[in-house]
């Protein structure tokens, strides 16, 4: 089922790019393995897949241990402070920084290890009180701060817009999130700009592609409806 799924998924996110006047390697699929044992991540690990998001440190850094060495492992869930140390030097990207504390930490744990960690500001872009994110005008003011830290590179934008049924009613947000990035990295004059786009899921990607996303999260268009009962 999984690499059936990713069949279909592929030729979304290619119709996607078609129609946006895009090439298909602009865009990343994360495969969203959240939840999921280790045997489905490495069902769509043997058809190609090489990018997976956890929400989960713990979870995260267990499947990290268990599986090869090449994947690409991204944190895209909320990241407490108490939790970063255990998660250093295992990621290629953090997702969901939204506060200068929490980029401190990162640096504070990065320089430990002797890495430079990759990171996304997250955006609450549609304001909604139940999601974490930064709101968009406070977005360049935090960028401004982490740029001075060592050990950590900003590499774009990120943002988890509302669920929807029809995937157009996000449009206006992806479009925000476009027009924020831009805004910024005007304002950033050539320094360090930031060319990451994390925005789309399941519910939503095709549209977020056609407004510019360079990474989408997919995890249950891949793996199916997940049990969160599994404790991890």
């Amino acid at each position: 089922m999984i690499k059936e799924n990713l069949k279909a998924v592929e030729a979304n996110i290619c119709a996607a790019c078609e129609r946006a006047g895009r090439r298909r390697e602009e865009v990343t699929l994360i495969a969203v393995s959240k939840t999921k044992p280790v045997e489905d991540i490495m069902e769509a690990y043997s058809a190609g897949i090489r990018d997976f998001g956890e929400n989960k440190v713990q979870e995260l850094c267990d499947k990290y241990e268990q599986l090869p060495k090449d994947i690409r492992w991204h944190m895209i869930g909320h990241l407490q402070k108490n939790k970063v140390k255990y998660l250093i030097g295992k990621t290629v990207l953090i997702h969901g920084v939204d506060s200068f504390e929490l980029a401190q930490e990162i640096n504070k744990r990065s320089e430990q290890k002797n890495v430079v960690s990759d990171i996304l500001i997250e955006v609450n872009i549609a304001n909604e009180d139940s999601k974490f994110g930064i709101r968009s005008e406070s977005a360049f003011s935090l960028i401004e701060q982490i740029m001075e830290l060592s050990y950590v590179n900003i590499k774009g934008l990120m943002c988890i817009a509302p669920y929807v049924v029809v995937p157009d009613e996000n449009r206006d947000y992806f479009k925000k999130m476009l027009k924020l990035d831009v805004d910024i990295n005007k304002l950033l004059s050539n320094n360090s700009p930031m060319d990451v786009m994390s925005m789309g899921m399941t519910c939503d990607y095709e549209t977020a592609i056609e407004e510019g996303a360079t990474m989408v999260r997919v995890g249950t268009g891949i793996f199916g409806e997940r049990d969160y009962g599994i404790k991890t």
